[in-house]
């Protein structure tokens, strides 16, 4: 039951448990897939060449880490608000608890600002020409919509999108199987290693960005609460998702070098539809556009239904003002956080591009990733009343270390990503503030 007492509203009405074990495993894979290969598989190429591969293979494996640690951590506290609440439950330090849920929040909200823009891009092309901010603000309306309608609803919406862009990524798998049948292509180009500055750096580049393609594991996470067996459920899902996400990934990466030489990808703002446009077989560009984009919806819905269920939680726990906690009376949805994460989504579109957006999103949660795994490790200390998975210490305590070298400026990151996110983050310490000193007030009053 919600705990937050502002009204009947919030009082009487609490998040729906009804995601089950093969949705949430769908929401896993869907959040994982999307945008991210889309749109920086030609990127990636640009830090190591043809072997644009094995950035992904890494990333993924790294990614793994970290999830071990979530995996325990949702097992023992099934509740929403994710990272924020593992570190206030393990340092117990109010002003550090907000830091961290505000840098997911941003890194939520920017991620979907990233889709949003990407939106209006060579996919959105193919069908019509719009202002990229145009495209990307009805684009959110529609998102928010479909928020705003329920978690069901919701939820309904993802599966259909993860089904479609899952096709579109078997349609380049299947490509990638004729072309080798065919005899045509380059399979030799998938093993042409040049990568930038050294090989060390080039893949420690090239695996930094690939990072922003697999982050749904940290979404799934605010779901815990309308999950109908999260302690059981969320383990098989984060680690099911992963793995079923890495062998597409890898797929596709293969089949993308394969068939389109590296400059080509690296330039092209629809890397996938290069591909497309030159197998052996005849498939329409316009339809892989059109699941291209919907791809990149799916990523801002679900981005967008994270960020919402952040806010409801942080003001569960009195991180924020109450009034984030309201739940509609009859959708059972957060609205007024729903709302209020859209507001900073339109703002975020409106004076970012897709580099950024991207980047700054994989920053932040580096550095959240990286104190989470530590919190599963201080937390041990706190033993709970029922069985939850438990991570091999050594996981979770190279995860942190791991996160932390992703995060430095030695992967080839601009200074204005560290800029951008400094800035998100420095809003973040405002807010905090000036909450603090309406609580103070009203205490005072009261």
């Amino acid at each position: 039951m919600a705990e937050a007492t502002i009204g009947s509203d919030t009082a009487q009405h609490s998040l729906k448990r009804v995601i089950g074990r093969r949705v949430l495993l769908l929401f896993v894979v869907g959040d994982i897939l999307g945008a991210g290969i889309y749109a920086l598989v030609g990127k990636v190429a640009g830090y190591v060449g043809g072997a644009l591969w094995l950035p992904f293979l890494v990333a993924f494996v790294l990614a793994a880490l970290t999830a071990t640690a979530y995996a325990e951590l949702v097992g023992k506290y099934p509740q929403a608000a994710g990272a924020a609440l593992y570190a206030n439950k393990a340092f117990n330090i109010p002003f550090l608890t907000f830091v961290v849920a505000f840098a997911v929040l941003m890194s939520g909200i920017t991620s979907a600002s990233a889709a949003a823009r990407a939106f209006g891009g060579k996919y959105l092309g193919e069908f019509v020409t719009l202002p990229v901010v145009a495209g990307a603000f009805i684009f959110l309306a529609l998102v928010t919509l479909v928020n705003l309608a329920g978690i069901s609803e919701s939820i309904k919406v993802n599966v259909v999108l993860t089904v479609i862009e899952a096709l579109g990524l078997v349609v380049i798998i299947v490509i990638g199987i004729y072309a080798l049948l065919a005899g045509d292509g380059e399979p030799a180009r998938a093993l042409e290693f040049h990568p930038v500055n050294g090989a060390f750096l080039g893949v420690l580049g090239g695996t930094a960005l690939a990072f922003y393609a697999l982050l749904g594991f940290e979404d799934s996470v605010n779901l815990a609460e309308e999950s109908k067996d999260p302690q059981r459920d969320f383990p098989r899902a984060l680690f099911g998702g992963l793995a079923i996400a890495a062998l597409i990934y890898l797929a596709v990466a293969f089949t993308a070098t394969m068939l389109v030489d590296t400059e080509t990808l690296t330039t092209s703002t629809g890397p996938l539809l290069e591909v497309v446009k030159v197998a052996g077989f005849a498939f329409p560009p316009k339809l892989f556009a059109l699941i291209a984009l919907l791809a990149v919806g799916n990523t801002a819905l679900i981005n967008m239904i994270m960020a919402s269920r952040l806010v409801y939680g942080m003001a569960r726990e009195g991180i924020v003002p109450k009034v984030f906690a309201s739940v509609h009376a009859t959708r059972a949805t957060p609205w007024v956080a729903i709302l209020f994460t859209t507001a900073i989504a339109v703002v975020l579109v409106a004076t970012g591009d897709v580099g950024n957006l991207a980047d700054t999103t994989v920053l932040l949660l580096l550095l959240v990733f990286a104190l989470v795994n530590v919190a599963v490790l201080v937390l041990r200390r706190d033993p709970v009343g029922h069985d939850h998975y438990r991570a091999p210490s050594w996981m979770p305590a190279l995860g942190a270390v791991v996160c932390l070298v992703l995060a430095l400026p030695i992967t080839g990151r601009g200074a204005d990503v560290y800029v951008r996110a400094g800035l998100l983050l420095a809003v973040g310490v405002v807010l905090w503030f000036l909450n603090r000193l309406f609580l103070s007030e009203r205490e005072r009053s009261s």
